[in-house]
């Protein structure tokens, strides 16, 4: 992997878990966490996208992909906190 695409690949992992963040909970987790919960979202947002058989291409997909798969990876850790 390129060090640009790594950069870009961690920047929408970023903007992901920030989006995803004031989507579920009305707050960040701080640029590390951020990261994590948006390249995690963006595993599971594309695993879920292929289910549906939604093709989501460019920068745009891609963020748009990553903070579905976040917002899902925070509500299912939110209800596992619950129980």
């Amino acid at each position: 992997m390129e060090a640009t695409s790594l950069i870009v690949f961690l920047l929408i992992g970023a903007v992901a878990g920030w989006l995803a963040g004031l989507l579920m909970r009305g707050g960040g987790f701080g640029l590390l966490g951020n990261m994590v919960v948006g390249i995690v979202g963006a595993v599971i947002g594309g695993f879920l996208f292929g289910l549906a058989g939604i093709s989501a291409g460019g920068l745009v997909g891609s963020l748009i992909t990553a903070v579905a798969g976040a917002a899902v990876l925070l509500f299912v850790v939110g209800l596992i906190k619950k129980a």
